[in-house]
């Protein structure tokens, strides 16, 4: 299974990915499951989550750019309210 991606892109990476245009979804800390039927590209743009899976934690927090690969399935734990603008690819 592919890996969560994470990185940090500057200002104008996320101005030649158009990345301000895409979708925004937002949610409060809370606990869920989820599995990602497509690829899933984000910007976090707020807060702080942890991502379980195969054995892993992961975190994400503001600033970070993620890509979560098609196929996958993980536990979210929001820490803090997140908000990202996504796009599935």
């Amino acid at each position: 299974m592919n890996k969560i991606k994470i990185e940090t892109p500057d200002k104008n990476e996320i101005e030649k990915q158009g990345i301000n245009n895409w979708g925004i979804w937002e949610k409060e800390p809370s606990e869920f499951d989820w599995a990602y039927t497509r690829e899933e590209h984000c910007l976090i743009l707020e807060g702080r989550a942890l991502i379980e899976t195969d054995g892993d934690v992961i975190e994400i927090k503001e600033g970070d750019y993620v890509v979560f690969p098609a196929g996958m399935k993980c536990r979210w734990i929001v820490k803090q309210g997140i908000k990202k603008y996504y796009e599935f690819k």
